[in-house]
């Protein structure tokens, strides 16, 4: 009987959800059942007690009545404590009943709560949505009032008389930005002349700067790039053999002497007579020395 009741405590003490209640309902009905039990068998045990007085005699009346006592005593004591087991149990039944009742009525609460917010951001919602609409609506039209205002403004600007630039002048406020060391704004400047006046008589030129602003900056592969376009799409610019000249200096600085000693060779073959060439030469002359 108390393994049952330690069980039941072990039980209990943990957490009580709703579907335990039965279970729980069951363990105290049959501890009730158990106490009745015991006191029924406690009456007759007294029944039996007074027929044994009226039936024995002498020590072994005696010996009867104190087996019976102790017999008695324990009954007493385990009704007792099975009574005791049994208000606790109820005890905490009642707690866990309470914990439960109001567990349930905070959850209730938590949801009418969620439902009013959904509600509110629902009808927030519908607000935006309707200011979006209006939004669209206004800047579709401001759209169309600017487009007609831009259409119109062209139109102007084509009856304009264009404006007259000056090749010359573009060139020489790149090469002064140049002169300055402003390499990246000297190439962004030279870039626009050549987009500009792309077959003018100082286009080959601009190239061949462009190139020099890669090298000054010692972005070797990058001015071979420009060096190289300079070769293809102005081959008779005063600067040919000059972009031939740094393309190959270009290389060796990268470690590329086989390919840097052709590029010059190419030169010396191409422009024998041009100071060009004979820069080509000492570098060979160099390079021939080193290996050495």
């Amino acid at each position: 009987m108390k393994k049952i009741l330690f069980c039941l405590l072990i039980f209990i003490s943990g957490c009580v959800t709703t579907s335990d209640f039965e279970t729980l309902k069951a363990d105290i009905n049959q501890l009730k059942k158990d106490s009745f039990d015991i006191r029924k068998e406690t009456s007759e045990i007294k029944t039996d007690l007074a027929d044994l007085k009226e039936k024995t005699s002498g020590s072994v009346k005696e010996e009867a009545f104190n087996a019976i006592r102790e017999s008695e005593a324990s009954l007493r004591s385990e009704v007792s404590g099975i009574s005791k087991d049994l208000q606790t149990l109820t005890g905490r039944f009642d707690e866990n009943r309470y914990f439960i009742d109001k567990t349930l009525k905070d959850k209730s609460s938590e949801m009418d709560l969620l439902r009013s917010q959904i509600t509110a951001f629902e009808t927030q919602l519908k607000e935006l949505q309707t200011k979006l609409s209006s939004k669209l609506e206004a800047e579709s039209k401001t759209k169309g009032k600017t487009e007609i205002k831009k259409e119109k403004k062209a139109e102007l600007e084509e009856t304009k008389t264009p404006e007259i630039k000056d090749p010359a002048k573009a060139y020489e406020a790149a090469y002064n930005v140049f002169k300055e060391k402003k390499y990246k704004e000297a190439r962004e400047k030279f870039d626009v002349f050549l987009k500009e006046f792309p077959k003018d008589k100082l286009a080959g030129n601009a190239q061949f700067w462009i190139g020099e602003t890669y090298y000054q900056e010692e972005d070797y592969a990058g001015a071979i790039v420009e060096y190289d376009a300079l070769l293809k799409n102005y081959p008779d610019s005063e600067k040919a053999a000059g972009a031939l000249l740094k393309q190959g200096y270009s290389f060796i600085e990268m470690g590329d002497r086989k390919a840097g000693k052709g590029i010059l060779e190419q030169l010396r073959e191409k422009y024998p007579k041009s100071k060009e060439a004979e820069l080509a030469k000492k570098k060979l002359e160099e390079i021939s020395k080193k290996s050495r």
